[in-house]
């Protein structure tokens, strides 16, 4: 006869670091969204405090851009502060869809902060696909 055998447990695998990636996500929105309402606030203070640009296909005025990230910026904090008090459905789906405004965004503004839009391209990037993979249903929360 043969002995019954306990399941042995899965290896871990990528859904660990995911998990842990979620984590991260909620941190790099919040500072994504604190640092877009400072450069918010500093297109709508100052008009010449970034590089004026010549003629450029997406050319909104400065103070059109610091209204565009100080809002985006403040609606990024409010989902991050959502996804880091609990693993909500509706942070995570509202978080994949900023990450993705906020990359056409710094695309759009990549004229004005070169660098430092091709790092929310990234950080947006990352976001994404780490609030995409959920490692179980049972992870979320309505």
């Amino acid at each position: 006869m043969s002995q019954p055998t306990s399941p042995t447990p899965a290896a871990p695998g990528p859904a660990g670091w995911a998990a842990g990636g979620t984590l991260f996500a909620g941190v790099l929105l919040f500072v994504q969204g604190v640092i877009g309402i400072l450069q918010g606030i500093a297109g709508i203070a100052e008009d010449d405090v970034y590089a004026h640009v010549g003629d450029y296909v997406f050319e909104f005025s400065l103070t059109a851009w610091g209204w565009i990230h100080l809002v985006l910026g403040v609606v990024l904090v409010v989902v991050a502060w959502g996804l880091l008090s609990g693993p909500a459905l509706w942070a995570r789906a509202a978080g994949i869809a900023l990450a993705a405004l906020s990359v056409v965004a710094n695309f759009l503004y990549l004229p004005y902060q070169p660098w430092w839009a091709v790092i929310g391209i990234a950080i947006g990037t990352f976001v994404i696909w780490s609030l995409a993979h959920t490692s179980s249903p049972d992870d979320l929360t309505t």
